[in-house]
């Protein structure tokens, strides 16, 4: 079968940036400095710069990277279009070696275009809406990864043990993550300050519909949080307890599953400021999965279609806090 990358977007510039074009601007060509649609044509002076046109309102030129995540690259769009393609058909990722083995240039290009990928998968603001719903289920659990950069108290001193450095993981020494999985549908994860009752019910009531069925496990911050919806069930892990009919947390299991796979197996280690593009990487693929009938075409179309109204710099490192899309 013909491989995908060898259609005419993944090698020639001109054809990635009319491929580009019909994905961002599927009613015609629009200004980013006036917003006028369809005032446009195409530059025809004595420029080589390609995708380039010129508003007929404002007379001022303009590609389709402006105001999207390409825009300021210098990289070639259809080695653009190259990454995003690598990203979204690898399951578990794909690390910035690889990448820059693959596409050449600066390892910190590499590092920096792969970013701005995940950016791409991060939701809308306009398409953040609850999860589940009336007869839908919201499976919530919370795992733990890489180590915080500042831990408040990494010893502890013991008369029997002197000083130790503390390996209890909810000390603070490791990264809380929550994710909330709908079944059959799509995942959302996020970094926690903590795993306490107060900041999972920040999480949890700003992203899911009280009217779901929510499934966890025994951890007593859910507890309270239960209680606020349709129905809450649990599972006991301690005492070996993983299905019930059908209560059980095996689907955000699974989503962790995958998610810890790539960070340690391809990414490695993973900065806690840049933890959030991560998680919307492995949350976009897990959302737009085969299983929904999505494939790696469709996937790469998805996501290019995130690119447009989000820009990601060197200083823009905040993380957003959970009541908030990413972008």
């Amino acid at each position: 079968m013909k491989s995908e990358l060898n259609a005419p977007h993944y090698s020639d510039e001109a054809a990635a940036f009319a491929f580009v074009e019909a994905h961002l601007w599927p009613h015609g060509a629009v200004c980013p400095h006036c917003g006028t649609l369809g005032e446009a044509s195409k530059s025809k002076g004595k420029t080589t710069r390609a995708g380039l046109w010129n508003c007929r309102a404002c007379r001022k030129p303009f590609t389709v990277r402006m105001g999207t995540v390409f825009e300021s690259s210098h990289v070639p769009l259809h080695i653009w279009l190259q990454v995003i393609y690598l990203i979204c058909s690898s399951k578990k990722g794909i690390s910035t070696r690889q990448v820059h083995r693959t596409i050449g240039g600066s390892l910190k290009t590499a590092w920096f275009l792969t970013h701005r990928v995940r950016a791409m998968m991060a939701p809308h603001a306009d398409v953040f809406g609850p999860l589940g719903g009336e007869g839908k289920v919201v499976e919530v659990d919370e795992t733990f990864i890489g180590n915080r950069e500042r831990d408040p108290n990494p010893w502890q001193f013991s008369n029997e043990r002197g000083w130790r450095r503390s390996r209890n993981v909810r000390s603070g020494s490791k990264i809380p993550v929550v994710t909330l999985v709908e079944r059959g549908g799509e995942a959302r994860s996020f970094v926690a300050d903590n795993t306490s009752a107060h900041e999972l019910r920040k999480i949890i009531l700003a992203q899911a519909d009280t009217k779901s069925a929510l499934m966890t496990d025994q951890w007593r911050a859910y507890l309270s949080i239960g209680r606020q919806f349709v129905s809450h069930e649990t599972v006991n892990h301690s005492e070996e307890e993983y299905v019930r009919g059908k209560v059980h947390t095996n689907t955000v299991e699974g989503f962790f599953s995958v998610f810890k796979r790539g960070m340690r197996g391809i990414y490695q280690h993973c900065d806690e400021n840049h933890l959030h593009r991560y998680l919307a990487e492995f949350d976009f693929r897990y959302s737009n999965r085969s299983a929904l009938g999505v494939e790696d075409r469709e996937r790469s179309d998805r996501a290019l279609k995130g690119a447009a109204g989000k820009r990601l710099t060197y200083e823009t490192t905040r993380r957003p806090s959970p009541s908030e899309p990413p972008f």
